[in-house]
């Protein structure tokens, strides 16, 4: 947080007053701040990056949250959910976690803590083409930032054939509901087809 808005929070939560922009009229608060960071806001006082006054202004009850790896089956009540909201908002059966796919989710370190969670997640249940996941459609991200599936030098029509031909392989060669998933016009789809025969 940019240190001149600091002051300004400050104040305002100090006054329990602010003006709105074009205006120089007062308005009263009355709220409840929730803080969350990822930063210790001790050091990052010490190093001058935050205000002591408004840390303490905005210090109250702690709650700490330790990062996913260290929440054990809470890895895997979160998968379920991510997978159960991705399944209902994309309009596809719901998928389950096999046990194999389970033990691989919890074995990993998550860096990139429950979003990285919901990411894997959700592109394991796009690459099944099975009622389960499996763990054999679960990848981590590794220290290159292509996936496995980009490593490989291709030219950006063959990566457009790659991909329209797993969703045509995962939709059953609907390419009515590929175009839709995709954002792109059908006849684009039957173009490739013919292209990739």
């Amino acid at each position: 947080m940019d240190i001149t808005f600091q002051a300004k929070l400050l104040r305002a939560l100090q006054e329990k007053e602010i003006i709105r922009i074009g205006s120089n009229k007062i308005v009263k608060t009355d709220c409840r701040i929730i803080v969350a960071t990822n930063r210790n806001l001790i050091d990052e006082v010490k190093k001058g990056n935050f205000r002591e006054d408004l840390y303490y202004r905005l210090f109250g009850l702690p709650v700490e949250l330790p990062p996913l790896r260290e929440r054990g089956k809470d890895i895997i009540l979160l998968a379920k959910y991510f997978i159960e909201s991705f399944c209902k908002d994309n309009e596809l059966p719901n998928f389950t976690l096999t046990p194999a796919a389970q033990k691989k989710l919890l074995a990993y370190s998550y860096p990139g803590n429950i979003r990285e969670l919901k990411s894997i997640v959700e592109l394991a249940a796009v690459m099944t083409n099975e009622d389960d996941i499996d763990e054999d459609v679960i990848t981590f991200s590794t220290s290159d930032p292509l996936p496995d599936a980009l490593s490989e030098e291709m030219t950006l029509k063959q990566y457009t054939h790659r991909i329209i031909s797993i969703y045509l392989k995962k939709y059953d060669d609907n390419i009515k509901l590929v175009a839709d998933k995709l954002d792109i016009g059908q006849s684009t789809i039957y173009r490739m087809i013919k292209e990739m025969k």
